[in-house]
């Protein structure tokens, strides 16, 4: 089943009245359970094309059928449903409220959402987050503050606050591009079993070590898709080497 279809989107700034056409008659597909990373050199449009078709940003043309609904044709109060209900984010800058504990941080999209309004709602969301922490192996840090955790542990967070809402789709941009080795590995760890578990991802990426766990690889240039690269399901540790040099030898044919 198709999760994400995308068909000729463009992404068109005006800067300095010059036209900047960032994405060019972009057409893919996600599949629903599928973990697939986008890759490219800087300026390529890869975190565009996240934003655009995660409805963050609107579309110049195109298309983006998420699920059966057309995002472009949505008014920004249904688009904003829409990311706080059905899709989760996990950025690079791990964005979070500092005057809230950690706790509160993943509780809140929650509270937010229609179904999280109801006192009986909110003791079920309660329930959800602690069972989230526990899975992610964070809940001793759930009244810590922000500034309070390593890394690793905030972007573990910031994983469960993704999930609170039961998305049906992860958007992730640079997830470990801010983390040493040892914390990347954990949180690409917690990316792959949620996806394990069926829920879909798309990710951007630079790091050969991160999008080697991913089923497919797109690669992006100047805008546009330039190839596609199916390395499978992800299994277990012992085929990271092997997955990774494939991943290198396709990399330095796209001109990496």
């Amino acid at each position: 089943m198709s999760t994400l279809t995308v068909k000729d989107l463009c992404k068109t700034y005006i800067v300095n009245k010059r036209q900047n056409n960032v994405l060019k008659n972009i057409n893919m597909e996600i599949r629903e359970g599928e973990m697939v990373a986008v890759m490219g050199p800087s300026g390529s449009g890869k975190s565009t094309l996240l934003y655009t078709v995660s409805g963050m940003d609107a579309v110049t043309a195109g298309s983006i059928d998420f699920f059966g609904k057309d995002l472009s044709r949505l008014s920004p109060k249904e688009m904003s449903g829409v990311r706080l209900n059905e899709m989760g984010f996990v950025f690079q800058q791990m964005h979070m409220l500092k005057n809230l504990t950690i706790y509160d941080n993943i509780i809140l999209p929650a509270y937010q959402a229609a179904g999280g309004r109801g006192r009986g709602s909110r003791a079920k969301i309660n329930e959800q987050a602690k069972a989230l922490m526990h899975k992610l192996q964070i809940s001793e840090i759930a009244e810590n503050a922000v500034n309070e955790v390593s890394g690793g542990q905030l972007q573990r967070a910031c994983i469960c606050r993704s999930l609170i809402n039961h998305p049906k789709m992860v958007f992730a941009d640079e997830p470990t591009g801010a983390l040493n080795q040892q914390n990347s590995k954990e949180v690409m760890r917690e990316l792959n079993r949620i996806n394990a578990e069926g829920t879909t991802i798309l990710l951007v990426t630079h790091d050969i070590k991160v999008a080697a766990k991913s089923d497919r690889i797109l690669y992006i240039e100047d805008g546009s898709i330039k190839g596609e690269f199916t390395l499978g399901r992800f299994e277990s540790e012992t085929e990271v080497k092997d997955r990774e040099r494939r991943l290198s030898n396709w990399l330095m044919e796209m001109g990496w």
